[in-house]
């Protein structure tokens, strides 16, 4: 009854997000506009420099993590420039991947976490310091010391003694970020301020009471008391306060409201549960990017084949979601919170798991701890018939025999094609007064809903799922699979970060397996293949692109011992090209990886014998470690030219390794590349054909997936015609628009080489390709990307309780995602961004375009197939939409000058009054475009350079990168008023 009682408070909390539109807490305190007015009226009637730095809560630091200052006055003063953005973490395993969003994250360090081995480029690592012992000198060096040698580089100093020691520790590590707390910390903070990067101040509206063990309110006059001393401080001082706020771990609302009324006061908030194991709400709000597959796989099917990764996994990716997977019979993971997890979409296709009850209290207590829940072809127990009212489903009784009509539907229904909906598909299931139909059917007397959205999540009963089209051998969704999850799920607009795109450009790769090397050309001239793509394609177009070998095809002790000196003479001379970079295709090219033992990593013997697992390599037993480190050491020593190392591992055959060889590259130190099934042209029209951007096979083991596939699928499986390579350029576009899912990647085997009309196919399709607008990269710039990507952190800044944009964020939610509305409704908020620099792009779905003068590391901006594409500086970014501006931002940018787009990386942007500096190159063609730019001249490396304009748009070219290492210029662009 406990469970079925928490589902209900579920419901309760969340119906308003169907009726309404979305849960939207609201809170008491409407003091933001003028508690932070009189803020810096105050600042400013101050005079200190100090006071002058704090703005207005809300906005966001994206300072570097470590200050360097000249002394440790300059040093707390560079680390505050604006309001602190801190989080408190005690948690045993800390989600770095969440926590990077913030300046800086207090921790428990008794913990095991290693902040050495976690090092952020944005963010700083803090230590509760413990109680200080002896004197000053005597405590830091025993138990600061120790703490920085770990890899904090900043301390929460809560007891008089260690408070006392603020200027030992700044003497022994000027940099170090200070936070003083403890009983009347403001008082025994006011006479070290000038050291301090922040303030722990108390609760100003749910803290915890004394003994730790409960939660206690702060009464409305305690509060304004507390809030008042917290403004006399800073303004006195110039150092945020914070003050730690608790709700129930699952509670977000709860988080949310109170994180806003904290602001709308004037104070930072972090508000968490009473452990300090959650990613808490402070100055911003993280949005979790993770969403767990829960399906019913069949022991003997590789997870690369599994409806969840096949099928679910591409539209979850598209909205920004990195996917794990874990099996329904299996044990199941109990830390899917709301702080982590957007939500779990269970797709079920066969019989109902093992456990039936097990499985009911998983699902239970997800949907008790607010995470939604998404059901795609069974519930996997009788959901309205054991827990209806707790569900809002109502059982509807069958058998159903009568013919099945529709009654209502929603335009996301027969996406792809429509399934014959018979009596016998039916599930007996009606949604009550707090959902909403997608589908609404009778049979009979029985009214039915196969589909719909509910308080929890949503479902999707089959055949409303992924249909097989028998008579074809394809596949075709049957519901809009993006906005079902999306509002299922209640996933938010938000800007998400892009592996398709770079400065509004779509990235172009070319990675080529070393199948068919020895194989001889089938026309005078060239011997081999790989002579002959070097005459033909490799040195036509100097492009970046990396090219690989089978040792046991090349080497001396593979197959062909005799040709050997010979095919290494063409290896040696196509990795000696510049923009080459080199691949391993393996030692003897293993083809079905699901004869690999899954926990040693050791050949298991099916029959068949060699042939049918690998290449018959002559004296040769299967070794995983021979077959990576083995074929990388044997092309670094014998192929590749001084100064370049093999770099990526292309997986061969059908790209299914266990996750124990996906680990052991990552050991090897390269890449991985490879897996996936992107074949979608114009007669396999279907999403299904469109694979996600990898799969994750467990800690440490993704496999990053090619963007598309090679041309042995286009050729039949080389059976011709040997043009047909031609049709990617149909998959290219078809995974461009409407919506951009992908990059260029033009993918294939050494055998191309082989005959005139593969090499012509090729030949059509780089030229084709070039002209676009793409921007050439390295297949590691990739697979860099997606690793990235995975851990990219986005978390939208905290606004006081009054203000009404957040609602609408949050309304737009679930109401947007069904009726197809615009993101640009909830533009008017602030997001800051944070990855490890190697993603530089992010997708806006609405059309507006980010405020470039409120904005902070934003580049510029391109409108795109599928939204507004921003491009970012260095990882990290602070984005600020004005929904007054209008799609084109004609307001707030009017004359502001902005890169529109670049065929080539920019690197260390920085933007004062109406200059650009930068530094750029690239590989092929580089060009930078700048709008707005009308009275803009430029110079690169210190020389005025000509410049081509049309309009408001000035484009420049520099020349391109020598080879694979780019060489950076720096460019200044300097406009007139």
């Amino acid at each position: 009854m406990d469970r079925l009682k928490a589902i209900s408070e579920r419901i309760a909390i969340m119906a308003t997000e169907i009726q309404g539109g979305g849960a939207t807490p609201r809170s008491s305190g409407g003091r933001w506009v003028s508690s932070v007015s009189r803020l810096r009226r105050a600042a400013l009637s101050a005079g200190s420099m100090l006071a002058r730095a704090v703005v207005a809560a809300g906005a966001i630091s994206c300072v570097p993590a470590q200050a360097h200052a000249a002394d440790a006055h300059e040093a707390a003063a560079a680390a505050r420039q604006t309001q602190a953005n801190i989080a408190f973490f005690d948690g045993a395993h800390p989600p770095v991947d969440l926590l990077q969003a913030f300046d800086a994250v207090v921790m428990d360090p008794a913990n095991a976490f290693d902040p050495a081995a976690h090092p952020l480029a944005h963010t700083v690592w803090m230590a509760r310091a413990p109680a200080a012992n002896g004197d000053a000198a005597s405590f830091v060096a025993q138990q600061i010391e120790p703490l920085w040698q770990r890899g904090y580089r900043g301390f929460l100093l809560d007891t008089p003694a260690a408070i006392a020691a603020i200027d030992a520790i700044r003497a022994a590590h000027p940099d170090a970020r200070l936070i003083a707390g403890g009983d009347d910390a403001l008082q025994a903070a006011l006479p070290h301020a000038t050291a301090l990067y922040a303030v722990l101040g108390p609760s100003l509206v749910r803290g915890a009471a004394p003994g730790g063990t409960r939660t206690l309110d702060v009464t409305p006059a305690e509060r304004a008391a507390r809030s008042d001393a917290a403004h006399a401080f800073t303004q006195r001082t110039g150092v945020p306060v914070v003050s730690i706020e608790l709700c129930p771990g699952d509670d977000r609302a709860c988080a949310r409201a109170t994180a806003a009324q904290v602001v709308a006061s004037g104070v930072t908030p972090y508000v968490t549960n009473a452990a300090h194991n959650v990613v808490g709400i402070g100055a911003i709000e993280v949005m979790p990017r993770r969403i767990l597959i829960v399906q019913d796989r069949a022991p003997d099917l590789p997870l690369d084949e599994t409806p969840g990764v096949r099928a679910a996994a591409t539209p979850l990716n598209y909205l920004g979601y990195d996917v794990q997977y874990a099996d329904m019979n299996d044990p199941l993971p109990d830390d899917v919170t709301p702080d982590r997890y957007a939500g779990v979409v269970v797709w079920i296709e066969g019989d109902e798991p093992r456990d039936t009850a097990a499985w009911r209290r998983w699902v239970d207590a997800r949907i008790a701890a607010h995470v939604p829940v998404a059901f795609i072809g069974q519930f996997g127990f009788d959901a309205a018939e054991d827990e209806g009212p707790a569900l809002d489903l109502q059982p509807v009784a069958g058998p159903f025999t009568d013919a099945v009509s529709v009654v209502s539907r929603d335009p996301m229904i027969g996406f792809e094609t429509e399934p014959r909906l018979g009596p016998r598909d039916l599930t007996g299931v009606r949604v009550g007064a707090a959902s909403q139909s997608l589908l609404r059917v009778k049979s009979g007397e029985a009214t039915l809903d196969p589909v719909a959205i509910t308080p929890w999540g949503g479902y999707a009963m089959s055949p409303y799922t992924v249909v097989s089209l028998n008579g074809i051998g394809q596949e075709r969704w049957a519901i809009q699979p993006i906005r079902f999850f999306a509002a299922a799920l209640r996933l938010q607009p938000m800007p998400l970060p892009s592996v398709t795109t770079e400065n509004g450009r779509r990235l172009f790769m070319t990675h080529v397996d070393g199948d068919g090397f020895a194989s001889r050309a089938e026309f005078p001239g060239a011997d081999y293949s790989g002579e002959a793509l070097y005459e033909q394609i490799f040195t036509r177009y100097k492009v970046p692109m990396t090219l690989s070998v089978i040792e046991g095809e090349v080497g001396p002790q593979g197959l062909y011992p005799k040709i050997s000196p010979r095919l290494e003479e063409i290896a040696r001379k196509m990795f000696a090209l510049p923009y080459v970079a080199i691949g391993t295709h393996t030692y003897s090219h293993p083809f079905e990886w699901e004869n690999v033992d899954a926990q040693t990593g050791e050949r298991i013997d099916r029959g068949g014998g060699d042939t049918a697992f690998s290449l018959n390599i002559p004296n040769y037993k299967f070794n995983i470690d021979r077959e990576i480190t083995g074929s990388i050491d044997y092309i670094n020593s014998r192929l590749a030219p001084p100064g370049k190392k093999t770099v990526v591992l292309q997986w061969p055959g059908n790209c299914e390794p266990p996750a124990i060889v996906v680990r052991k590259v990552y050991a090897a130190g390269v890449a991985n590349i490879n897996g996936g099934d992107t074949v979608i042209t114009k007669s396999a029209n279907s999403w299904t054909n469109i694979a996600p951007i990898g799969v994750s096979k467990g800690p440490g083991a993704y496999q990053v997936y090619a963007p598309n596939q090679d041309e042995n699928v286009y050729t039949n499986d080389w059976l011709g015609p040997f043009y047909g390579f031609t049709r990617v350029l149909e998959t290219f576009d078809m995974t461009d628009r409407p919506l951009r899912f992908k990059p260029v990647d033009i993918y294939y085997h050494m055998y191309s080489g082989t005959k005139v009309a593969s090499l012509r196919a090729l030949d059509q399709i780089f030229a084709a390709v070039l002209k676009q607008p793409v921007l050439p990269v390295q297949i590691t710039d990739y697979t860099s990307k997606v690793l990235d990507w995975r851990s990219f952190a986005v978390a939208r800044a905290v606004r006081g309780a009054s203000a009404p944009a957040d609602a609408a964020t949050s309304s737009a939610s679930a109401a947007g995602a069904v009726s197809g509305a615009s993101a640009s409704t909830a533009a008017a908020v602030t997001w800051i961004v944070r990855g490890n620099g190697e993603v530089r792009e992010l997708r806006w779905p609405g059309a507006n375009a980010p405020d470039l003068r409120a904005s902070h590391g934003v580049t510029g901006y391109a409108a795109g197939p599928d939204g507004t594409y921003i491009h970012i500086a260095d990882g990290a970014a602070r984005v600020t939409f004005d929904a007054t501006a209008g799609t084109a931002a004609a307001t707030s940018n009017a004359g502001v000058p902005y890169i529109a787009q670049a065929n080539g990386f920019v690197r260390r942007f920085t933007r004062t009054g109406n200059r650009l500096s930068f530094e750029f190159g690239g590989y092929y063609q580089p060009f930078v475009e700048l709008a707005n730019a009308q009275r803009c001249s430029v110079s690169v490396a210190g020389r005025p350079v000509a410049a081509r304009r049309d309009g408001d748009r000035l484009r420049f070219d520099t020349a391109p990168a020598a080879g694979l290492p780019i060489d950076y210029q720096p460019v200044e662009v300097a406009c007139g008023g």
